[in-house]
């Protein structure tokens, strides 16, 4: 096993100035080859991957920090640090350092930082430079002290010989003395002159300098020294709060004094880094990293003491799950909660996934359900503050036990019921907890953290919870108050708490589908929440008409039909009429939903406005919105009447610009001819089993019209040639009737569409034109016109048996389709149109008028 003495983490300051754990391991220093020289190697203590080699470069600084932590960098802007398990440790790896680079080990910095330009760097040579002699530290000094130490802080060099010479002379400790005696003596000028020293000691950034000062026997003069600001007419009382006012409740009696040092310090630290220094400046911001490390340091060893003294947490979920225990005693151990999360931030991933992890096994979430519901406010506030820290790392931990609590717990005790009503029942005027809890809520609802991978049913089985047991719950103030097609309370509180639950609902319709669809539907949700569009708060009516927005822009047909058949423009229009053409945000979000409706041509919800509304919407003249959207509508029936108009044409006489070759066809034809299995296996267009006489009938009928049109165009000829074909041949098609049914159940799905022959008898005529789409073969085809263009039939959407006979009765008409007469003339001079073979047209084919 390891020695644990040489067990440490290893740690690189990111961008922001935040220490980045980069995992446990073992540190060494060997030679290595390919670095030339001595290094520091630390192997990862999991799988004993390599997280360091470092080689000990001669003219790197590296500081001793605390006993436990060396400190250096490499390159300008990668710092690097080792903490320690033991001193022990960080002494032998400490002495390998300055052996390496020539060095008293009793020192806790091996080289002097040189940040100076080159000139400034010969005149300030490590060896050349003398070091600085502090003044007697007396009463009458101060000044002298003070202007010293300030013009030290010009150069990092200056900075480096000062910090030695205050920390080897114990400077610190004599200064104190002398503030006592100013104190005495009540001499202010002298007392100023103590704070300027204190404060540049401060920007010396020197972590022994931090040590001596806020050891316990002098972190408190040091504090009262810098209560006399110059700046201040008064002086502060810091020590006053921090020995009386801020006093330390232990929750439960904390028996590892090294613990309870710690925790004392750091509030103490914080303090003087939150309150008693001053601003710093922009260039002064990053002079007090070293503080800032102290801190880090010093957190991350408090979750460490306490995460690993098992006694003491499982003592304090035990308490604050009694029922009978004291409001306030309950009080102090969820504050000491709070601040254990809040400590716990400084943790690196792998850190944090054990602490959260202790917390899940002793039992946080049944904990956070006694105290979310209590009366206390204190209580609840830090409940809310813990409950985020949680979901905000592992939203699926908090998923995973509201399932497990709902077979076997009353609903209304669940977790994710409690964190709902708490939000819709907060008391505070301006719903702080709700707006935390909200977000809380998001996260959980949030499908894009929800891990698949792990739980396969996580997203459905906590949707369909919720949707089941929870958004009752939430919408219930929502309908409450819009009873009556008017809102019935308008004070400010509870419109925010509208206001709140509108947004998570917006985002339920943004991310979740047949749930939030099937809320909607059944509870008619949308006219209940566009009555709040009546609301004389405009941040509310934006909250309303967003969530239908948030609808329509989904173009989702079922949700349209929803707002069509409940006329639920109605109220956004009066809106917008009441606005008046005032130039604000609600008429700029109506006009934008109209012109995305325009934009996208979504035609249910575009005819639905022009016919409705549009001669209250035809005024509006300050955009061109509207105006658009009845052009938009007037296209869309012209495109419907032109379809209309070709309903009284035969499908089978609609010229087609996109006909195949003409002796394509005449192939298929005696492949038609050959091929009698399309008869013989039962496949027949008619057949008399199944098809009634009365069909028969309606052929005939039908024949003599078709003979009419044909007769017309002069290619009755070739019709008759064909079924002469057919007779000479004994096929079954051969029957006339056969013939002239099949062409009439082709122009019936040519017309209809496939889905609608079986039951055109039953649907209007004009009713299917409007809903069937034409289907083309030709993805390129032009829109077709009326008088020119016939739309194409995709033969694969036709029955077997019937394409072939389909396709031959096509075939009758026996002239190349063209938009123009100019185009006829261009295919005559071509030899033929499709035709081809070079042959010339003798006279001009026909053309459909």
């Amino acid at each position: 096993m390891t020695d644990t003495r040489r067990r440490v983490k290893l740690y690189a300051l990111n961008a922001d100035r935040q220490w980045d754990d980069r995992g446990t391991g073992h540190v060494s220093s060997s030679y290595v080859d390919r670095l030339k020289g001595i290094s520091l190697l630390v192997r990862a203590e999991s799988d004993g991957s390599l997280l360091l080699e470092s080689k000990i470069q001669p003219d790197t600084a590296y500081q001793k920090q605390q006993d436990t932590l060396i400190v250096w960098s490499e390159g300008d802007n990668f710092d690097l640090a080792l903490s320690f398990q033991e001193k022990l440790g960080c002494d032998e790896i400490w002495e390998k350092i300055c052996h390496v680079q020539g060095k008293d080990p009793s020192v806790e910095i091996t080289q002097d930082i040189v940040e100076e330009s080159e000139d400034e760097r010969f005149d300030d040579m490590p060896d050349s430079a003398p070091p600085i002699e502090l003044p007697p530290c007396e009463f009458n000094r101060l000044e002298q002290i003070s202007d010293l130490i300030s013009n030290c802080l010009t150069t990092p060099m200056k900075k480096e010989k000062l910090a030695a010479a205050i920390e080897s002379d114990g400077y610190i400790r004599k200064l104190v003395n002398v503030f006592h005696m100013c104190e005495d003596l009540e001499s202010t000028e002298r007392l100023y002159h103590l704070y300027d020293i204190f404060k540049n000691i401060f920007l010396l950034n020197k972590n022994a300098l931090f040590e001596t000062m806020f050891s316990d026997d002098l972190i408190f003069d040091v504090v009262g020294c810098l209560e006399y600001d110059p700046s201040s007419p008064t002086p502060k009382r810091h020590r006053e709060y921090l020995k009386k006012q801020a006093k330390f409740r232990e929750a439960i009696p904390i028996k590892n004094a090294e613990l309870l040092a710690k925790i004392h310090q750091t509030f103490r630290v914080q303090y003087i880094q939150d309150v008693v220094l001053p601003t710093p400046s922009v260039f002064e911001e990053n002079l007090l990293s070293t503080l800032s490390s102290f801190i880090f340091f010093n957190k991350v060893e408090i979750v460490s003491l306490v995460q690993e003294d098992e006694k003491f947490l499982t003592e304090l979920f035990s308490m604050l799950t009694d029922l009978n225990i004291l409001t306030t005693k309950r009080r102090d151990l969820v504050l000491f909660l709070k601040e254990f999360c809040n400590y716990s931030q400084n943790l690196q991933p792998p850190g944090k996934e054990t602490f959260y992890k202790t917390l899940s096994s002793l039992g946080i979430l049944p904990a956070l359900e006694i105290t979310l519901a209590t009366d206390d406010q204190k209580t609840k506030t830090a409940s809310i503050d813990i409950l985020t820290y949680i979901v905000e790392y592992s939203p699926s931990v908090v998923r995973e036990f509201t399932l497990q609590r709902a077979t076997n717990t009353d609903v209304d005790h669940i977790l994710l019921n409690i964190i709902v009503d708490q939000m819709i029942c907060d008391s505070d005027p301006e719903l702080g907890g709700a707006v935390q809890l909200m977000g809380v809520l998001r996260i959980l609802l949030d499908p894009e953290n929800m891990l698949a991978s792990v739980n396969k049913s996580e997203k459905t089985d906590f949707l369909n919870f919720f949707y089941k047991h929870s958004v009752q719950i939430l919408i219930s103030p929502l309908l409450e108050n819009t009873e009556n097609d008017t809102p019935q309370k308008e004070d400010y509180h509870n419109v925010q708490l509208l206001g709140l639950i509108l947004e998570l609902l917006s985002f339920c319709v943004e991310h979740h589908t047949y749930h939030i669809k099937n809320c909607i539907l059944n509870r008619d949700l949308l006219r209940r929440i566009l009555v709040l569009m009546k609301s004389t708060h405009k941040f509310l009516v934006l909250c309303a008409l967003r969530f239908m927005r948030k609808l329509i822009a989904l173009k989702d047909e079922f949700y349209n039909r929803y707002i069509i058949k409940g006329n639920l423009f109605a109220p956004v229009v009066d809106a917008f009429i009441r606005n008046q053409g005032r130039y604000n945000l609600l008429d700029s979000a109506i006009i934008e939903m109209f012109e995305f409706i325009k934009l996208e041509d979504i035609k249910t919800l575009c005819s639905h406005v022009v016919e409705n509304y549009g001669r209250r919407l035809d005024d509006i003249c300050y955009v061109q919105t509207f105006k658009a959207l009845k052009l938009r509508y007037d296209q869309h029936q012209d495109k419907l009447k032109e379809r209309n108009s070709l309903d009284g044409v035969p499908s089978i006489l609609r010229n087609s610009r996109y006909r195949r070759d003409q002796r394509q066809m005449e192939e298929e034809e005696e492949m038609w001819f050959n091929e009698d299995d399309d008869f013989d296996d039962g496949s027949s267009v008619l057949n008399s089993s199944t098809d009634p006489p009365e069909c028969m009938s309606d052929n005939f009928e039908y024949s003599k019209k078709l003979d009419s049109h044909l007769e017309s165009i002069g290619v009755l000829e070739k019709k008759s040639m064909l079924e002469s074909n057919l007779e000479s041949i004994g096929s079954k098609a051969a029957d006339k009737r056969v013939l002239y049914s099949a062409t009439q159940q082709a122009n019936a799905i040519e017309a209809n569409g496939p889905s609608k022959q079986a039951n055109n008898n039953s649907t209007s005529q004009k009713a299917i034109q409007a809903q069937q789409p034409i289907i083309n073969n030709n993805a390129t085809a032009a829109t077709p016109t009326p008088s020119t263009e016939a739309p194409t039939v995709n033969a694969q959407a036709i029955g077997d048996g019937k394409v072939s006979l389909f396709k031959r009765v096509w075939g009758l008409v026996d002239y190349e389709g063209g938009d123009s007469d100019e185009d006829e003339e261009t295919t005559d001079a071509g030899g033929g149109g499709g035709g081809g073979g070079g042959e010339e047209s003798t006279s001009k084919r026909p053309r459909l008028s």
